[in-house]
């Protein structure tokens, strides 16, 4: 199949145009034009227009690494950025978004029902994006699982991380959250970090942990039942912070936070994010989501906190 989704054709039989929004099978695609009615077509009764170039497709020039402000080089930062093509509504492109002063070496694959198959392979500058895979939105539940490898290399005298593994099975409640700018794109779209562990509690441990001698036992102060994640509220010097330390002072509150809630056996806690940028609202709701013991999750009272809290009820 030589065409791909969000590719703008031309029937050859009928003065008819429109975006590729659709691949049925190896010979029939589905086109979309102004009307917005897809129409089953042979890929052989469309040709390619030349001169549209869908969103993203422009890659970001790789040039020599200049050396950098070590006090400023961004170790964290990769992320998967989804937004809707700008012509073709339906469709959704996926772009490796690397925010750190590393290049990337990432390779991307797939594979549904065993079938595997490699989409992706190469550099991503520093402060750069790269377009890796398009998809029909309305067919989410049947999108394969993403596999995504990322070799981290830079000039500068940094030590750089062990290589990133990462493997994602997208969901609806992925896209049900309002949109937000992607960095470097300067488009609104979804947002879904990469280079961040998920919460693992092991729960063995944490049984042991009760049974300690009262010298060795884990103290966990009972939370209020609303937590505020502000970096202002937490750290008197955050003017100093940067956005990566930020994130994680705020990450680390609220394990800490969600652990002691769950140990004092809380029926729920709410988490006061702000509304932002939706960074620090995506990654709690990104390991929320993960967590054995959360059974829910939702926007805290809008009449209160308006859009920038979380209210979490547990198990």
């Amino acid at each position: 199949m030589k065409y791909k989704l969000g590719d703008f054709v031309r029937f050859v039989d009928e003065k008819m145009e429109g975006f590729v929004t659709r691949i049925i099978d190896d010979q029939m695609i589905g086109v979309t034009g102004d009307d917005e009615f897809e129409i089953p077509v042979l890929a052989s009764k469309v040709t390619t227009v030349h001169g549209y170039e869908p969103a993203g497709a422009k890659k970001a020039a790789i040039v020599d690494e200049k050396p950098v402000d070590l006090g400023v080089f961004e170790k964290k930062g990769i992320y998967i950025g989804v937004v809707t093509d700008v012509k073709a509504p339906s469709v959704v492109h996926f772009h490796l978004v690397n925010t750190t002063s590393f290049h990337l070496l990432a390779a991307f694959s797939t594979e549904k029902q065993q079938l595997f198959k490699g989409e992706f392979a190469g550099i991503i500058a520093p402060s750069s994006t790269e377009k890796i895979y398009s998809a029909q939105l309305a067919d989410l539940q049947l999108w394969p699982l993403f596999t995504f490898h990322i070799v981290y290399n830079t000039k500068q005298n940094i030590e750089s991380p062990l290589p990133l593994v990462v493997k994602e099975k997208f969901k609806a409640k992925d896209f049900s959250s309002t949109k937000k700018q992607v960095p470097l794109l300067n488009q609104a779209g979804w947002l879904i970090r990469l280079d961040e562990p998920d919460l693992v509690i092991d729960a063995q441990k944490l049984k042991e942990s009760f049974f300690k001698p009262a010298e060795e036992k884990v103290v966990f102060e009972k939370p209020v039942s609303e937590v505020d994640l502000h970096i202002e509220k937490l750290r008197d010097d955050h003017q100093f912070l940067q956005a990566s330390e930020m994130i994680q002072i705020q990450l680390a509150h609220f394990h800490k936070a969600l652990d002691s809630a769950i140990v004092h056996q809380l029926p729920d806690i709410t988490f006061i994010h702000g509304a932002g940028n939706g960074i620090l609202r995506h990654e709690l709701h990104k390991l929320l989501g993960k967590h054995p013991k959360v059974q829910t999750f939702m926007d805290a009272r809008k009449e209160k906190f308006g859009y920038g809290a979380t209210k979490v009820i547990l198990k």
